[in-house]
């Protein structure tokens, strides 16, 4: 009887059919990635709890800054993960990249990088979703893995501080927008 009910349990939480009725239902979609944040942000008490939730957010969000930095000709001199309390404002900082020559044409690239993230994050949901096998267990690990890509997609606050350190590279960047937006 036990072994039936386990069965039948099985059966559910792999059906196809529960996934589909997940992902046609925004609502749930919608409460799994508010509990995820929430629970991200519940970790902040605890700096090595953390650290364990946003390593892979960490790792992604930094890895864009030192590959567009080294790309842009910005020196990335040091890479690190290893989380820190700031003493200055008492917020955890997750991990960082330094930059040796940061001029006003890589300021904004470098900065900006892990907005990259989000056609990573497109492509994923696009052409990856539709491979993966239809059951709830992928479906969450799925959400995840978005929820994962997109939160460490937007710039900090440092990122936004260093992308407005130079005025020209802002108006460089705004013509080549606008050329761009023209183009198309």
């Amino acid at each position: 009887m036990i072994y039936q009910i386990w069965e039948r349990i099985v059966y559910w939480w792999n059906s196809p059919d529960l996934y589909y009725s997940l992902v046609d239902n925004r609502f749930f979609l919608i409460v799994l990635v508010i509990f995820l944040m929430r629970l991200s942000r519940a970790t902040y008490r605890s700096l090595w709890l953390c650290a364990l939730i946003n390593i892979p957010g960490t790792i992604l969000h930094e890895l864009m800054h030192f590959l567009i930095g080294g790309f842009m000709n910005a020196r990335p001199c040091n890479f690190t993960i290893i989380p820190r309390r700031d003493l200055a404002t008492g917020a955890y900082v997750m991990g960082s990249v330094g930059f040796r020559n940061v001029t006003f044409y890589n300021a904004i690239p470098a900065a900006l990088a892990p907005l990259l993230l989000l056609p990573l994050g497109f492509y994923i949901n696009r052409y990856v979703l539709p491979l993966i096998p239809m059951n709830l267990t992928n479906y969450i690990l799925y959400v995840l893995l978005q929820t994962i890509i997109v939160e460490n997609a937007l710039p900090s606050q440092a990122d936004l501080r260093i992308a407005g350190m130079y005025w020209h590279g802002i108006i460089l960047y705004a013509i080549l927008f606008v050329a761009l937006l023209l183009l198309l």
